[in-house]
Protein backbone atom coordinates (compact mmCIF):
# COMPACT_ATOMS: atom_id res chain seq x y z
CA UNK A 1 0.00 0.00 0.00
CA UNK A 2 2.89 2.35 0.88
CA UNK A 3 4.43 1.67 -2.53
CA UNK A 4 1.18 2.48 -4.32
CA UNK A 5 0.80 5.80 -2.44
CA UNK A 6 4.33 6.82 -3.45
CA UNK A 7 3.57 5.86 -7.04
CA UNK A 8 0.41 7.96 -7.02
CA UNK A 9 2.28 10.99 -5.58
CA UNK A 10 5.28 11.10 -7.92
CA UNK A 11 4.19 9.60 -11.25
CA UNK A 12 2.06 11.15 -14.00
CA UNK A 13 -1.38 9.62 -14.18
CA UNK A 14 -0.63 8.10 -17.59
CA UNK A 15 2.05 5.85 -16.07
CA UNK A 16 0.18 5.05 -12.91
CA UNK A 17 -1.92 2.18 -14.31
CA UNK A 18 1.12 0.47 -15.84
CA UNK A 19 3.06 0.56 -12.59
CA UNK A 20 0.09 -0.70 -10.55
CA UNK A 21 -0.28 -3.66 -12.92
CA UNK A 22 3.42 -4.49 -12.55
CA UNK A 23 3.24 -4.25 -8.74
CA UNK A 24 0.11 -6.44 -8.69
CA UNK A 25 1.77 -9.04 -10.89
CA UNK A 26 4.80 -9.12 -8.59
CA UNK A 27 2.54 -9.59 -5.59
CA UNK A 28 0.82 -12.56 -7.22
CA UNK A 29 4.15 -14.14 -8.21
CA UNK A 30 5.51 -15.58 -11.42
CA UNK A 31 5.39 -19.23 -12.45
CA UNK A 32 7.88 -21.23 -10.42
CA UNK A 33 10.20 -23.32 -12.62
CA UNK A 34 11.80 -26.01 -10.43
CA UNK A 35 15.30 -27.38 -10.92
CA UNK A 36 15.01 -31.17 -11.23
CA UNK A 37 18.45 -31.78 -12.73
CA UNK A 38 19.75 -33.61 -9.67
CA UNK A 39 16.66 -35.56 -8.65
CA UNK A 40 13.46 -37.20 -9.83
CA UNK A 41 10.74 -34.81 -10.93
CA UNK A 42 7.71 -34.81 -8.61
CA UNK A 43 4.61 -35.29 -10.78
CA UNK A 44 1.10 -35.11 -9.32
CA UNK A 45 -1.84 -36.40 -11.35
CA UNK A 46 -5.59 -36.70 -10.90
CA UNK A 47 -7.12 -39.93 -12.31
CA UNK A 48 -5.15 -43.16 -12.09
CA UNK A 49 -4.95 -43.65 -15.86
CA UNK A 50 -3.26 -40.23 -16.14
CA UNK A 51 -0.95 -41.46 -13.37
CA UNK A 52 -0.13 -44.45 -15.56
CA UNK A 53 0.50 -42.22 -18.58
CA UNK A 54 2.96 -40.07 -16.62
CA UNK A 55 4.83 -43.18 -15.47
CA UNK A 56 4.92 -44.64 -18.97
CA UNK A 57 6.54 -41.50 -20.38
CA UNK A 58 8.58 -40.47 -17.35
CA UNK A 59 10.04 -43.85 -16.49
CA UNK A 60 12.74 -43.82 -13.78
CA UNK A 61 13.20 -40.04 -14.10
CA UNK A 62 9.92 -39.21 -12.32
CA UNK A 63 8.12 -39.90 -9.05
CA UNK A 64 4.37 -39.83 -9.75
CA UNK A 65 1.65 -39.43 -7.13
CA UNK A 66 -1.99 -39.79 -8.14
CA UNK A 67 -4.81 -38.21 -6.17
CA UNK A 68 -7.56 -40.58 -7.33
CA UNK A 69 -7.45 -44.35 -7.00
CA UNK A 70 -9.59 -47.09 -8.55
CA UNK A 71 -13.33 -46.55 -8.38
CA UNK A 72 -13.04 -42.81 -7.66
CA UNK A 73 -15.38 -40.60 -9.68
CA UNK A 74 -13.45 -37.50 -10.85
CA UNK A 75 -16.68 -35.65 -11.63
CA UNK A 76 -17.52 -35.58 -7.91
CA UNK A 77 -14.02 -35.57 -6.39
CA UNK A 78 -13.28 -32.80 -3.89
CA UNK A 79 -9.64 -32.02 -3.12
CA UNK A 80 -8.79 -32.10 0.59
CA UNK A 81 -6.40 -29.65 2.24
CA UNK A 82 -3.72 -32.35 2.01
CA UNK A 83 -4.42 -32.81 -1.72
CA UNK A 84 -4.01 -29.07 -2.28
CA UNK A 85 -0.67 -29.10 -0.44
CA UNK A 86 0.45 -32.05 -2.54
CA UNK A 87 -0.49 -30.24 -5.75
CA UNK A 88 1.32 -27.05 -4.72
CA UNK A 89 4.49 -28.98 -3.91
CA UNK A 90 4.56 -30.71 -7.32
CA UNK A 91 7.11 -29.93 -10.01
CA UNK A 92 4.39 -30.64 -12.58
CA UNK A 93 0.62 -31.20 -12.28
CA UNK A 94 -1.14 -33.25 -14.96
CA UNK A 95 -4.95 -33.39 -15.08
CA UNK A 96 -7.71 -34.34 -17.52
CA UNK A 97 -9.29 -30.96 -18.17
CA UNK A 98 -12.51 -30.34 -20.11
CA UNK A 99 -14.19 -30.18 -16.67
CA UNK A 100 -13.54 -33.88 -16.01
CA UNK A 101 -12.45 -32.92 -12.51
CA UNK A 102 -15.54 -30.74 -12.20
CA UNK A 103 -14.98 -29.38 -8.70
CA UNK A 104 -11.27 -28.58 -9.18
CA UNK A 105 -11.38 -26.14 -12.12
CA UNK A 106 -10.66 -23.02 -10.08
CA UNK A 107 -7.81 -24.78 -8.29
CA UNK A 108 -6.15 -25.72 -11.58
CA UNK A 109 -6.47 -22.13 -12.79
CA UNK A 110 -4.70 -20.96 -9.64
CA UNK A 111 -1.96 -23.60 -9.91
CA UNK A 112 -1.24 -22.93 -13.58
CA UNK A 113 -0.57 -19.25 -12.72
CA UNK A 114 2.20 -20.17 -10.28
CA UNK A 115 3.70 -23.53 -11.32
CA UNK A 116 3.79 -25.97 -14.27
CA UNK A 117 0.30 -27.51 -14.63
CA UNK A 118 -1.28 -28.87 -17.80
CA UNK A 119 -4.44 -30.61 -19.02
CA UNK A 120 -3.47 -33.69 -21.02
CA UNK A 121 -6.36 -32.93 -23.40
CA UNK A 122 -4.87 -29.54 -24.33
CA UNK A 123 -3.64 -30.82 -27.72
CA UNK A 124 -7.13 -31.66 -28.99
CA UNK A 125 -8.93 -29.13 -31.18
CA UNK A 126 -12.57 -28.17 -30.68
CA UNK A 127 -13.51 -30.14 -33.82
CA UNK A 128 -12.15 -33.33 -32.22
CA UNK A 129 -14.39 -32.99 -29.17
CA UNK A 130 -18.05 -33.85 -28.83
CA UNK A 131 -20.68 -31.98 -26.81
CA UNK A 132 -24.08 -32.75 -25.31
CA UNK A 133 -25.75 -31.06 -28.27
CA UNK A 134 -28.58 -30.34 -28.86
CA UNK A 135 -29.49 -30.40 -25.16
CA UNK A 136 -26.34 -28.67 -23.83
CA UNK A 137 -24.06 -27.75 -26.76
CA UNK A 138 -21.77 -25.77 -24.46
CA UNK A 139 -20.86 -28.87 -22.39
CA UNK A 140 -17.83 -30.72 -23.78
CA UNK A 141 -17.45 -34.47 -23.28
CA UNK A 142 -14.15 -35.06 -21.41
CA UNK A 143 -14.03 -38.87 -21.87
CA UNK A 144 -11.59 -38.71 -24.78
CA UNK A 145 -9.42 -41.59 -23.51
CA UNK A 146 -11.88 -44.16 -24.84
CA UNK A 147 -10.85 -43.20 -28.36
CA UNK A 148 -7.33 -44.61 -28.19
CA UNK A 149 -6.18 -42.42 -31.09
CA UNK A 150 -6.93 -39.35 -28.94
CA UNK A 151 -4.84 -40.71 -26.08
CA UNK A 152 -1.84 -40.48 -28.40
CA UNK A 153 -2.38 -36.71 -28.28
CA UNK A 154 -2.36 -36.86 -24.47
CA UNK A 155 0.92 -38.76 -24.64
CA UNK A 156 2.49 -36.05 -26.75
CA UNK A 157 1.37 -33.40 -24.24
CA UNK A 158 3.03 -35.30 -21.38
CA UNK A 159 6.23 -35.77 -23.41
CA UNK A 160 6.37 -32.04 -24.14
CA UNK A 161 5.74 -31.06 -20.51
CA UNK A 162 8.41 -33.41 -19.14
CA UNK A 163 10.92 -32.34 -21.78
CA UNK A 164 10.31 -28.71 -20.85
CA UNK A 165 10.61 -29.44 -17.13
CA UNK A 166 13.73 -31.60 -17.47
CA UNK A 167 15.46 -30.67 -20.77
CA UNK A 168 18.59 -32.63 -19.90
CA UNK A 169 16.61 -35.85 -20.33
CA UNK A 170 14.23 -34.72 -23.07
CA UNK A 171 15.39 -37.39 -25.51
CA UNK A 172 14.58 -40.11 -22.98
CA UNK A 173 11.04 -38.80 -22.64
CA UNK A 174 10.62 -38.58 -26.40
CA UNK A 175 11.86 -42.14 -26.89
CA UNK A 176 9.53 -43.56 -24.23
CA UNK A 177 6.68 -41.50 -25.63
CA UNK A 178 7.26 -42.85 -29.14
CA UNK A 179 7.34 -46.44 -27.85
CA UNK A 180 4.11 -45.86 -25.95
CA UNK A 181 2.38 -44.30 -28.98
CA UNK A 182 3.28 -47.47 -30.93
CA UNK A 183 1.70 -49.54 -28.14
CA UNK A 184 -1.44 -47.39 -28.36
CA UNK A 185 -1.61 -47.91 -32.14
CA UNK A 186 -1.64 -51.67 -31.56
CA UNK A 187 -4.38 -51.27 -28.92
CA UNK A 188 -6.44 -49.16 -31.32
CA UNK A 189 -6.23 -51.91 -33.97
CA UNK A 190 -7.11 -54.56 -31.41
CA UNK A 191 -10.28 -52.70 -30.38
CA UNK A 192 -11.40 -52.25 -33.99
CA UNK A 193 -10.81 -55.91 -34.79
CA UNK A 194 -12.61 -57.28 -31.74
CA UNK A 195 -15.72 -55.09 -32.08
CA UNK A 196 -16.22 -56.55 -35.56
CA UNK A 197 -16.95 -59.90 -33.85
CA UNK A 198 -20.24 -58.50 -32.54
CA UNK A 199 -23.20 -58.95 -34.94
CA UNK A 200 -23.89 -55.59 -36.57
CA UNK A 201 -27.44 -55.32 -35.17
CA UNK A 202 -26.18 -55.99 -31.62
CA UNK A 203 -23.47 -53.30 -31.52
CA UNK A 204 -25.41 -51.28 -28.97
CA UNK A 205 -23.63 -50.40 -25.74
CA UNK A 206 -25.94 -49.54 -22.82
CA UNK A 207 -24.07 -48.00 -19.86
CA UNK A 208 -24.70 -46.11 -16.63
CA UNK A 209 -23.47 -42.69 -17.77
CA UNK A 210 -22.40 -41.06 -21.01
CA UNK A 211 -18.69 -41.97 -20.92
CA UNK A 212 -18.38 -44.13 -24.04
CA UNK A 213 -19.47 -42.04 -27.02
CA UNK A 214 -15.88 -41.48 -28.14
CA UNK A 215 -15.48 -45.27 -27.98
CA UNK A 216 -18.64 -45.76 -30.02
CA UNK A 217 -17.64 -43.22 -32.67
CA UNK A 218 -14.16 -44.69 -33.06
CA UNK A 219 -15.08 -48.39 -33.08
CA UNK A 220 -18.51 -48.41 -34.67
CA UNK A 221 -20.97 -48.88 -31.83
CA UNK A 222 -24.19 -47.16 -30.88
CA UNK A 223 -23.99 -45.93 -27.28
CA UNK A 224 -27.05 -45.47 -25.06
CA UNK A 225 -26.47 -43.96 -21.61
CA UNK A 226 -28.82 -43.40 -18.70
CA UNK A 227 -27.06 -40.38 -17.16
CA UNK A 228 -25.36 -37.52 -18.98
CA UNK A 229 -21.66 -36.75 -19.44
CA UNK A 230 -21.21 -35.94 -15.76
CA UNK A 231 -22.36 -38.24 -12.99
CA UNK A 232 -23.30 -35.08 -11.09
CA UNK A 233 -26.50 -35.07 -13.18
CA UNK A 234 -29.07 -37.50 -11.81
CA UNK A 235 -31.01 -39.95 -13.96
CA UNK A 236 -34.75 -39.31 -14.18
CA UNK A 237 -37.65 -41.73 -14.58
CA UNK A 238 -37.86 -40.62 -18.21
CA UNK A 239 -34.18 -41.59 -18.70
CA UNK A 240 -34.83 -45.04 -17.25
CA UNK A 241 -37.86 -45.59 -19.48
CA UNK A 242 -36.05 -44.30 -22.59
CA UNK A 243 -33.17 -46.75 -22.17
CA UNK A 244 -35.48 -49.64 -21.26
CA UNK A 245 -37.41 -49.05 -24.49
CA UNK A 246 -34.17 -49.26 -26.51
CA UNK A 247 -33.36 -52.60 -24.86
CA UNK A 248 -36.83 -53.91 -25.67
CA UNK A 249 -36.89 -52.60 -29.25
CA UNK A 250 -33.42 -53.91 -30.11
CA UNK A 251 -33.70 -57.20 -28.25
CA UNK A 252 -30.57 -56.56 -26.21
CA UNK A 253 -29.53 -59.14 -23.65
CA UNK A 254 -26.62 -57.39 -21.94
CA UNK A 255 -26.10 -53.96 -20.39
CA UNK A 256 -23.06 -52.72 -18.47
CA UNK A 257 -22.40 -51.06 -15.14
CA UNK A 258 -19.36 -48.91 -14.44
CA UNK A 259 -16.71 -49.16 -11.76
CA UNK A 260 -17.25 -45.61 -10.48
CA UNK A 261 -21.06 -45.38 -10.75
CA UNK A 262 -23.65 -47.05 -8.44
CA UNK A 263 -25.69 -49.86 -10.02
CA UNK A 264 -29.18 -48.78 -8.88
CA UNK A 265 -30.16 -47.02 -12.10
CA UNK A 266 -29.12 -49.98 -14.25
CA UNK A 267 -31.23 -52.25 -12.04
CA UNK A 268 -34.21 -49.95 -12.57
CA UNK A 269 -33.67 -50.06 -16.35
CA UNK A 270 -33.51 -53.87 -16.36
CA UNK A 271 -36.75 -54.09 -14.36
CA UNK A 272 -38.49 -51.73 -16.79
CA UNK A 273 -37.17 -53.63 -19.81
CA UNK A 274 -38.51 -56.88 -18.32
CA UNK A 275 -41.96 -55.30 -17.99
CA UNK A 276 -41.72 -54.41 -21.68
CA UNK A 277 -41.01 -58.05 -22.55
CA UNK A 278 -37.21 -58.09 -22.87
CA UNK A 279 -35.14 -59.73 -20.18
CA UNK A 280 -31.54 -58.51 -20.08
CA UNK A 281 -28.69 -58.96 -17.63
CA UNK A 282 -25.64 -57.08 -16.46
CA UNK A 283 -22.88 -58.13 -18.84
CA UNK A 284 -20.15 -56.93 -16.52
CA UNK A 285 -18.52 -53.88 -14.94
CA UNK A 286 -16.65 -51.50 -17.23
CA UNK A 287 -13.83 -49.18 -16.26
CA UNK A 288 -15.09 -45.68 -17.01
CA UNK A 289 -13.64 -42.73 -15.10
CA UNK A 290 -10.92 -44.73 -13.38
CA UNK A 291 -8.70 -47.69 -14.15
CA UNK A 292 -8.35 -50.79 -11.97
CA UNK A 293 -6.19 -51.61 -8.99
CA UNK A 294 -2.52 -50.64 -9.21
CA UNK A 295 -0.28 -53.60 -9.98
CA UNK A 296 -2.91 -55.40 -12.09
CA UNK A 297 -3.16 -55.24 -15.90
CA UNK A 298 -6.41 -53.30 -15.53
CA UNK A 299 -4.59 -50.74 -13.38
CA UNK A 300 -2.91 -49.42 -16.53
CA UNK A 301 -4.55 -47.47 -19.33
CA UNK A 302 -3.84 -50.17 -21.94
CA UNK A 303 -5.08 -52.93 -19.65
CA UNK A 304 -8.21 -50.95 -18.74
CA UNK A 305 -9.19 -50.39 -22.37
CA UNK A 306 -8.43 -53.97 -23.37
CA UNK A 307 -10.48 -55.33 -20.46
CA UNK A 308 -13.43 -53.13 -21.49
CA UNK A 309 -13.23 -54.21 -25.12
CA UNK A 310 -13.11 -57.91 -24.21
CA UNK A 311 -16.03 -57.58 -21.79
CA UNK A 312 -18.20 -55.68 -24.27
CA UNK A 313 -17.52 -58.12 -27.10
CA UNK A 314 -18.14 -61.23 -25.00
CA UNK A 315 -21.28 -59.70 -23.49
CA UNK A 316 -22.87 -58.69 -26.78
CA UNK A 317 -21.86 -61.37 -29.25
Amino acid sequence: MFQRRRVRRFLPSGLLLVVVIVLTGCAQGAIRVPDVSGRKARIVTTTNFITDLARQVGGPRVAVQGLMGPGVDPHLFKASARDVRTLRQADLVLYGGLELEGKMGDLFDELSARQPAKAVTAGLSRSELRTEAPVRPDVVDPHVWFDVSKWRSATRIVVAQLAKLDPAHAEEYRARGAAYVAELAALDSYAKRRVQEIPADKRVLVTSHDAFHYFGERYGMEVVAIQGISTATEATTADVERVAQVIADRGLRSVFVESSVPQQTIDAVLASAARKGQRARVGGELYADSAGIAGTPEGTYVGMVKANVDLIVEGLK
